[in-house]
């Protein structure tokens, strides 16, 4: 049976009750309004949806590629997340920079496998996952992204002060 992996968020006491993450030895702040006035450093919970898409589709796309034997030297994901407008999904954008000498064929080919990356599966029952290729990373739209704190104030989250 394999051993499972628990993740662990915790306030600091020692950083005014700033939110950590714990999982193994590894340590990662946590940001966000930190109950008292102030906002936190760190990836908020939606930036930490978002890395956990990217890092799940770069493993997939790099997994693909090795067993297909392509010459892929280099993946970057980028993602961001939108809410959906009243009564519509929310969404992912995904965009997948793959350096290498790769043909269209190829670059189709890892684009689909972008599709089997698992928690991309569980993101997709609830939003949309729109992926596409793309030369840079950069230039998204960061207007249109979901903003953490203000959702903390808008959807009215029971036991969550948004200060």
């Amino acid at each position: 049976m394999a051993k499972l992996r628990e993740v662990v968020v915790a306030s600091d006491p020692t950083n005014h009750g700033a939110l950590v993450g714990h999982i193994d030895e590894s340590q990662f702040p946590i940001g966000g309004p930190d109950g008292v006035g102030h906002t936190s450093p760190g990836p908020n919970p939606y930036d930490l949806l978002s890395a956990s898409l990217a890092a799940c589709t770069a493993l997939t796309v790099r997994f693909q590629a090795r067993r297909q034997k392509l010459s892929l030297e280099k993946v970057e994901v980028g993602v961001s997340f939108h809410h959906g407008a009243e009564g519509e999904r929310d969404s992912f954008e995904r965009t997948l920079v793959l350096g290498g000498d790769l043909d269209a064929q190829q670059r189709a080919f890892l684009l689909e496998a972008a599709n089997l990356c698992p928690v991309g599966k569980i993101l997709g029952i609830s939003a949309d996952i729109e992926t596409s290729l793309d030369a840079t990373t950069s230039g998204h739209d960061v207007s249109t992204q979901a903003n953490y704190e203000d959702d903390l104030v808008e959807f009215q989250i029971p036991n969550i002060d948004p200060d």
